[in-house]
């Protein structure tokens, strides 16, 4: 193939949330840049938060992102009452990890069939899928529907719920209500083992992460929704309120968002980092179902996360029915949380990865200042490193098989853009 320039252009990456584009660059043969610009206008969810009450982050924060409200809902919360020297354990903790079980089933279930698995099928798309593979395509709905019952029921709906408040819910269901919910996760629990059965089928590409992985650690079990410390690949673990200490944000040119770095160094969040690093906290099921899909002690190939995200589809549908088999109506359904002056962090694993928040109070009760780091900017400077590899090996395909597998590198790492289906317009060029 010659090295004249050449340009590749898409109009849009469909099956991702956000917009964005990428601009590659080949001289002579080598791969020059790869750069994800995320041209989406920023939303400066920071400085609106920025004089409102504490108690005002579940609500706002949820608007972030459609997909993974409770993420945002439950970072915040930690922050606050963490500021605020509140520890919130008991039956309304074990709600609250339920509440994130629904999340992760509702987002893995929809990024597994309809956004990610089109890919290694041919399909463009769910809808193409579903035309020669209904059941498929069926079971992947109804999976994502036993997640949003959970999301319903605890959270009040499904997107961007409003029973979750700082201490707490607003009101808590009963044990009839968790029972009838619990007939539903029951065949769930059949769907999603079925899930990691017929994803581990799929054909893979070879790509092998080099960069650090960074996730939360809970000891107590697979960290979802709270961790004690912050565990990293290469290097000590770290505790949560050093966060900012080791992770730094920047400004890059060619991006309105910010990218992360970790010790000065790319990193990545998110499944294969969670496996990788707690896998031995999942249950012996999703343990037995992981060695059976061939994931072995850690997973290294973005390609395969979608395999990672059905394990953990697998242990969150049992972790739903556990908390409820054992749960406990918590009377009063959330707990007094008293604003002083402060700083508060707080971290949960959102199916792309580590949230992390930090809020300044005061003692009226007002928001000082505000951080959030989303999983999708700290994963940035890995997603462009894994494109540049995977165009330099790639160098002797056309223009639309290497487009193609420019969009499917993207599509690994779910990115959430807005937080991120319109996302990339591809400049290619071969000089």
């Amino acid at each position: 193939m010659s090295h004249r320039a050449r340009q590749l252009r898409v109009s849009s990456l469909a099956r991702v949330e956000g917009e964005g584009a990428l601009h590659v660059v080949v001289r002579d043969g080598e791969v020059e840049r790869a750069d994800l610009q995320i041209y989406e206008p920023p939303r400066f969810f920071e400085a609106l938060l920025r004089g409102r009450a504490y108690t005002e982050p579940p609500d706002i924060t949820a608007r972030i992102c459609g997909i993974c409200p409770v993420a945002y809902q439950t970072s915040a919360i930690a922050a606050i009452e963490n500021a605020c020297g509140v520890v919130v354990r008991g039956p309304i903790a074990d709600l609250r990890r339920l509440l994130y079980c629904g999340e992760w089933i509702s987002s893995h279930a929809l990024h597994i069939y309809l956004l990610h698995a089109p890919d290694f099928l041919g399909y463009p798309d769910a809808v193409a899928l579903a035309t020669d593979h209904r059941d498929i395509v069926e079971r992947g709905l109804a999976l994502k529907k036993a997640g949003n019952a959970i999301l319903e029921l605890v959270g009040g709906r499904a997107i961007h719920p409003i029973n979750v408040r700082v201490g707490g819910f607003y009101a808590a269901p009963s044990q009839a209500q968790l029972d009838k919910l619990a007939a539903q996760l029951r065949p769930a629990l059949d769907a999603a083992v079925a899930t990691v059965r017929w994803v581990a089928g799929f054909d893979f590409p070879d790509l092998e992460l080099e960069h650090e992985l960074l996730a939360v650690h809970d000891p107590a079990g697979y960290a979802i929704e709270r961790g004690t410390t912050l565990r990293r690949s290469a290097g000590p673990a770290f505790a949560v309120d050093a966060f900012s200490n080791h992770v730094v944000e920047e400004h890059v040119a060619h991006s309105t968002a910010l990218r992360a770095r970790l010790d000065g160094a790319r990193y990545l969040t998110g499944p294969l980092a969670r496996y990788t690093l707690n896998h031995q906290h999942l249950s012996p099921l999703a343990l037995e179902l992981a060695a059976d899909a061939g994931l072995g002690n850690e997973c290294r190939n973005p390609f395969r996360s979608i395999v990672v995200r059905a394990v953990e589809t697998v242990y969150a549908v049992e972790e739903a029915l556990r908390l409820i088999e054992s749960y406990r109506q918590p009377e009063p359904s959330s707990v007094g949380v008293q604003a002083r002056d402060g700083v508060g962090h707080g971290v949960s694993e959102a199916p792309r990865g580590l949230l992390y928040h930090r809020y300044e109070l005061g003692a009226d009760g007002l928001i000082r200042s505000a951080t959030i780091v989303p999983p999708t900017s700290q994963n940035q400077a890995a997603i462009e490193d894994d494109l540049r590899r995977v165009v330099a090996a790639n160098l002797d395909l056309g223009d639309g098989p290497l487009t193609g597998l420019c969009e499917r590198t993207v599509r690994n790492y779910d990115p959430c853009i807005s937080c991120s289906t319109h996302f990339l317009d591809l400049t290619m060029e071969r000089l």
